[in-house]
């Protein structure tokens, strides 16, 4: 088949039907402007060969054919064409409106229908209509080209069900002679392409040119259609096949650039025989200036109705999509993206480069020159303005900070490569160098980052591309490597970009500041940074497992949109549960009035686990838990809670008392998972794992906050950390830290007995199940090691002297029940101490101290006198005086209540409202 593949490759040569079946080696023509090959006699009754000129393909059998003209595989029979002498003049100006209609819009009959319906409304003196082929339809022609020259022979019968589809959809739409001439030209074009893709069969290749060839058909099909129906409503309409217009020139396999000068020229002799004030035109496809048949590439159809856009120097051009304008983030991954009413050219055309699903990249070049606005709408949704991308947006634009960063972009799937070397400092040509080896694989630079001191030079490829370039760079490099002037060349793989971008960035102070801010405080690593002289846009470079987490985050920041925090619940004993319960109440008022969105993906105990994808209904979440909960597992929950990439920031809540739940702190911090939490024994535990918690928090952005390890709802943690942090010095910390033994001694008064008044607390619920917890003083020992902690104090609990309410021979008792019945025999012990105190004008107070003086601390039963604020409470409430070098005459006092479920899960919902706000939320 050699000779075959040569002459499809070369269309310089001629084939008979004897060389297609003994591969005879064909005799070289010289035509200046036509080629031809024999295609076998026995494949077409219409095509015994076809004809390939530097415009494209014809059946050289079905019609006559001038040598020297240009010849479309697709003739304008429905065309009129105007054969009058007398040349017409092409108008230019705002008379002219463009749209585009890309293969959504196209999709179906229904859809067409709805396009003309778009078309006939626009009041507009001359409107120029670019359209795509029908959805779908440019991917089946591609295929055609794969199966063809994969010798695979569905090919026929996938290009019979191109067939059909065009068929169906020109029946739905069509009557009379209109129909009967597309169905005509239809199966006239169907004809060709199979002769054609027969060749491409045997020679198991296919040129560039052939596939530009057949894959522009669809626009064809498309655009006749389009006309009839225009023409069906009353309306004059021609239709454009624009490879007789646009001239291209093309520079890569990707990329071509309009001549602008002889498209203009062919614009208005096409005009001049075909005058009509609506025109519409294939997008996509055009010509060389040797007339072959070529195409924009992919997503070219917006570029063609700018290139038209810009020859007819046009009012507007109008992009019709499936979308309502252009958003300030992909809306996939931020259900918060709000759409932009306007963009400057250079914000659309940064934004397209970055991957956000704006425009073709290079539409907005044609368009520039001009000024002519674009407009991008919905062709579903017409309410919807759309945004405008025009040449400034200064009297559009607010004064908030969107006004600044106009939106953000992703690329993921890329690696970047590190070059670096001390050898590489102030060497000419090293860059050179190093891009020319990219150059040599093909590869794309998506970014390119350097520090001043050219100590290394860093740059993001494309995933799939980076093993060929860090080969060659190897190779190119071996010597410089060797000598050890270049120490590495590393490649850094799973990368992503987010690029911020905005015209107004340039020169505003802060945005830069804000940017990485919100990343940092998301727990987002930068690898890399580039930001050009215009600083219209600032990229960076993340893992691409954070990606989607960092652009929430960002966006978020610039759009005040809700700070949302992914939430697990660990405990929903009687305070996970009430905190559940206060969130249920809020969460609508948080979102509405604070822009707070708290979702909770998990709840856990100590058995079983609910887990949520979106967020777990609150108002149910006891049923849930029994009916759809699973083992619980601690790994598996934290995983899951902080594994969704579409919340920022997650915070883990503990809501027990258990020591092996807070020694998981560290490492929850370290993955910057925030933690809140009522539980004591992080904070009073080991002092060695103490200080390396408290040392990681101050060293990250992620946050720890313990505020109802103290004094439940107060703020008492929150106030000594003030008054350290704005330079008082602690001198002693005094106060009732337990709800239950305020309750029990503001109570044991009178003629009172200390078991009666201990049964009554048991029986109102201030006591633990065992009341020899609370009496024990072990609880108010942990809440004192914390205040000396806070304070600077490095002690253990085992350094706190505790005076214990227990008597000693209880200490053992089997049980709670045994001890209660065994108490009243040693009530005389308090009496005595109480009737001591009443007689001195006392009461007693069971107290823990910090004294910062003496560098010690202490839990006991003291006395003061009926006038001391400690005195003066009621119920079970708490009390702490601050006594400082600011307020050592009069301390300062926080007092209210220090127990209960509701206070201290309002302590914790706090800190959680306070971390929220950390985050961005508006205080």
């Amino acid at each position: 088949m050699a000779s075959l593949s040569s002459a499809i490759s070369n269309p310089g040569h001629i084939l008979s039907p004897n060389a297609l079946a003994h591969d005879v080696k064909p005799k070289k023509i010289c035509y200046s402007q036509c080629h031809a090959f024999f295609l076998p006699p026995h494949r077409s009754p219409i095509c015994r060969f076809a004809v390939f000129s530097r415009m494209g393909f014809v059946s050289g059998l079905e019609r006559k054919m001038t040598l020297k003209s240009r010849i479309f595989a697709s003739v304008t029979v429905d065309t009129p064409v105007n054969t009058s002498p007398e040349k017409v003049q092409l108008p230019k100006g705002d008379t002219w409106s463009v749209h585009k209609f890309g293969g959504t819009c196209m999709g179906s009959s229904e859809r067409i229908k709805n396009v003309a319906k778009i078309v006939l409304s626009d009041d507009s003196e001359r409107k120029f209509i670019v359209v795509s082929a029908m959805s779908k339809v440019t991917d089946m022609m591609y295929d055609l080209i794969y199966k063809a020259q994969s010798r695979d022979d569905s090919y026929l019968s996938a290009l019979d069900a191109v067939l059909e589809k065009h068929r169906s959809t020109a029946f739905d739409l069509l009557d009379g002679d209109e129909l009967g001439s597309f169905l005509a030209q239809l199966n006239h074009d169907v004809s060709n392409l199979k002769a054609m893709l027969r060749a491409i069969y045997i020679a198991g290749h296919a040129t560039e040119s052939f596939t530009d060839f057949v894959v522009g058909h669809g626009e064809l099909w498309s655009a006749q259609m389009l006309s009839c129906v225009v023409r069906k409503n009353g309306v004059d309409c021609n239709w454009m096949d624009t490879r007789e217009v646009l001239v291209v020139n093309p520079t890569s396999s990707n990329q071509v650039d309009p001549d602008f000068k002889e498209s203009e020229e062919r614009l208005e002799k096409w005009y001049s025989k075909n005058p009509s004030k609506t025109i519409v035109a294939t997008g996509f496809i055009a010509s060389t200036p040797q007339n072959i048949p070529t195409t924009l590439k992919r997503d070219g159809s917006d570029f063609s109705a700018a290139i038209m856009g810009a020859l007819f120097k046009a009012r507007q051009v109008t992009i019709w999509t499936d979308v309502d304008g252009v958003y300030s983030a992909d809306p996939r991954k931020v259900s918060e993206a709000v759409i932009l009413k306007t963009l400057s050219y250079q914000e659309a055309w940064e934004m397209s480069y970055f991957g956000a699903n704006v425009l073709h990249p290079r539409t907005i070049i044609p368009v520039m020159r001009y000024d002519i606005p674009i407009i991008i709408r919905n062709v579903f949704n017409l309410a919807v303005p759309g945004t405008k991308i025009c040449r400034s947006t200064e009297d559009e634009d607010g004064q908030g900070l969107e006004s600044f960063v106009k939106g953000f972009a992703t690329i993921d799937n890329l690696a970047l490569v590190n070059v670096e070397g001390t050898g590489m400092a102030g060497v000419p040509g090293t860059a050179s160098a190093i891009f020319s080896a990219v150059k040599d694989v093909g590869a794309n630079v998506i970014m390119i980052s350097q520090a001043s001191s050219e100590h290394s030079v860093c740059f993001a490829v494309p995933e799939k591309e980076v093993n060929a370039v860090s080969e060659l760079l190897q190779s190119r490099f071996r010597e410089a490597l060797n000598a050890g002037r270049l120490s590495q060349v590393q490649v850094i793989p799973n990368c992503s970009i987010l690029a911020a971008v905005g015209q107004k960035m340039a020169s505003t102070p802060g945005v830069s500041a804000t940017l990485f801010n919100a990343l940092a405080k998301a727990n987002i690593n930068v690898r890399a940074i580039a930001q050009g002289c215009s600083e219209y846009n600032i990229t960076v470079v993340v893992k691409r497992e954070d990606c989607i987490r960092a652009l929430r985050a960002v966006h978020s920041r610039f759009y005040l949109s809700r700070t949302t925090i992914a939430m697990g619940i660990i405990g929903p004993g009687l305070i996970g549960g009430t905190l559940l319960d206060q969130l249920r109440d809020q969460t609508a008022t948080l979102k509405e009035e604070f822009n707070i969105d708290l979702r909770v993906m998990g709840i856990t105990g100590s058995r079983t686990m609910l887990l949520s994808e979106a967020g777990i209904d609150l108002s149910r979440w006891k049923e849930l838990q029994n009916e759809k909960g699973v083992v619980a597992d601690m790994e598996k929950f934290v995983q899951h809670v902080h594994g969704n990439h579409f919340i920022p920031n997650t915070v883990l809540v503990d809501c027990t008392a258990d020591s092996s739940i807070a020694s998981h702190y560290y490492d929850w911090l370290r993955k910057g998972i925030h933690v809140v939490t009522p539980n004591k024994k992080a904070n009073s535990g080991p002092l060695d794992q103490y200080l390396k918690l408290r040392a990681l928090q101050r060293q990250s952005y992620t946050h720890y906050f313990y505020e109802a390890t103290v004094g439940a709802g107060l703020p008492i943690i929150n106030t000594l950390q003030g008054l350290l942090e704005t330079g008082d010095k602690i001198l002693r910390i005094e106060g009732i830290f337990s709800g239950t033994l305020s309750y029990i001694f503001n109570n044991f008064i009178g003629r009172r007995t200390f078991s009666e008044v201990v049964a009554e607390a048991k029986q109102a619920g201030y006591t633990e199940p065992d009341p020899r917890d609370d009496l024990s003083g072990t609880d108010v020992c942990r809440k004192v090691i914390i205040l000396a902690r806070e304070s600077g104090l490095k002690l253990e609990l085992s350094d706190i002297p505790v005076e214990s309410l227990v008597p000693e021979p209880l200490k053992d008792s089997a049980s709670a029940e045994e001890f209660m019945q065994k108490l009243p025999q040693f009530d005389h012990d308090l009496a005595k101490k109480r009737q001591i105190a009443e007689d001195a004008g006392q009461v007693l107070r069971y107290v823990g101290v910090v004294d910062m003086v003496n560098q010690e601390g202490a839990v006991k039963l003291q006395t003061y006198k009926n006038d001391h604020p400690f005195a003066q409470l009621s119920g079970a409430d708490n009390i702490i005086a601050f006594t400082t070098t600011r307020y050592k005459d009069q301390p300062l006092i926080v007092r209210g209540p220090g127990a209960g479920a509701e206070v201290t899960a309002g302590g914790v919902f706090s800190d959680i409202l306070r971390l929220a706000s950390y985050l961005g939320a508006p205080s």
